[in-house]
């Protein structure tokens, strides 16, 4: 491999490992904060370090799904086009089945999957599926419908759309879910946190950019291409935000200080993705890639690694925290009795428990140190057995 190749890649697994790590912060409080404010971006009511806590991990969905769509790329180079789509395929129906079995399992703790949530990963697999269809047409294809789907989508907040029925069940699912419960039978419910097609964009538009990181590519070309992509979305954000009747399904409106503005304004629509939110946090990760492709140092080191194997990182950080959550429940007194609340999709998670945000800062900082030693360890078992075909699926 050589170095150019070795640069490009360590440059997205830095930058993937960072979101993973910011990631874990906003589950950590989902499981430890002792909730008091309802909605932490809610600029009338929240506190500043609440509202920062939450709004630091938009960055990380949006960004995540942008990589996932420019290692596609990278994977399809050693492929045929006809290969390389039906693995796309194949590997986003596998994700499917993966959020709906094992991370399901890893957040809720309940093994009659009464609620089936259908979050990131659910998103990021049809979104693999739709790309490997129009990968398999051209690279065109996939760029002009990733330019459709990221910059019109928010065109559908002003249209009429289903107001009840299977129709508008699969519109929300499709483009405009914020949360929709699907009913399966009786006792069991699907939770539809992500809307498909915003995130497919994303995707979409992630895959073409991978072009710009091929072996062949001009390094100076790629920063500059990738700087200005992402100081035009930062701009893109504040016009459409000043200007606030395009770009999020509702519009930002004055608080009672500056203060209080600075909040609204920056509190974007991330259920569905609007173009406002998209820009709002793409345009930093494309500015982070353009400056960190020759990074060095030991934090550089540490980031990547977990960047490496994002999807192990996922999966484990979700049932250490639960599994840390569950000593803590007992530890603190609370019975069996008490493990599931009408009010929580999470087990061992009673409305009155919790802490404040020093605790889960703690048990965040804590939970990342200790996936560091896994996580480099099954990154350097997969580099050592690269022949065994599932592991591209991991």
């Amino acid at each position: 491999m050589s170095t150019n190749t070795s640069n490009r890649i360590v440059s997205i697994d830095i930058l993937r490992g960072i979101v993973m790590i910011v990631m874990a912060l906003d589950h950590t409080r989902d499981y430890f904060h002792k909730t008091v404010i309802a909605d932490p971006l809610d600029p009338a009511t929240t506190t500043v370090w609440l509202y920062f806590t939450r709004w630091i991990t938009h960055f990380c969905a949006p960004t995540f799904v942008l990589l996932s769509g420019m290692s596609a790329y990278l994977a399809a180079q050693n492929r045929t086009k006809p290969v390389a789509s039906l693995f796309l395929i194949k590997r986003g129906l596998w994700l499917v089945l993966m959020e709906i079995t094992i991370v399901t399992l890893g957040i809720t703790f309940n093994p009659s999957y009464s609620f089936i949530l259908l979050q990131v990963i659910w998103a990021i697999g049809w979104s693999m599926v739709v790309l490997g269809v129009l990968s398999r047409i051209s690279f065109n294809t996939v760029l002009i419908a990733g330019l459709i789907l990221f910059f019109g989508h928010n065109l559908l907040d002003a249209m009429p759309l289903p107001a009840s029925g299977a129709a508008n069940i699969w519109w929300k699912v499709l483009f405009t879910s914020q949360f929709t419960p699907v009913p399966i039978d009786a006792n069991h419910t699907a939770g539809d946190f992500y809307a498909i097609f915003p995130w497919t964009g994303i995707m979409l538009l992630g895959y073409c950019l991978g072009y710009f990181f091929r072996k062949d590519a001009d390094p100076e070309k790629r920063k500059r291409i990738l700087a200005y992509t992402g100081a035009s979305l930062i701009v893109l954000f504040i016009v459409l935000r000043f200007i606030n009747s395009y770009g999020n399904p509702q519009p930002w409106e004055l608080q009672r200080n500056f203060g209080r503005d600075i909040l609204a304004f920056l509190n974007t629509s991330k259920y569905p993705p609007s173009l406002q939110f998209a820009s709002m946090t793409i345009g930093p990760a494309l500015l982070a890639m353009a400056f960190m492709e020759h990074v060095k140092g030991a934090w550089a080191r540490i980031a990547s690694v977990y960047g490496s194997v994002p999807f192990f990182y996922y999966i484990l950080h979700f049932y250490m925290l639960h599994c840390l959550l569950v000593i803590v429940f007992f530890a603190s007194g609370h019975t069996m009795q008490q493990a599931y609340s009408p009010n929580s999709i999470l087990g061992f998670r009673p409305d009155d428990f919790g802490y404040g945000l020093p605790v889960v800062y703690g048990i965040w900082l804590l939970t990342v140190a200790t996936l560091y030693a896994p996580c480099k360890w099954f990154a350097a078992w997969k580099k050592a057995r690269r022949g065994y075909w599932w592991l591209s699926y991991v």
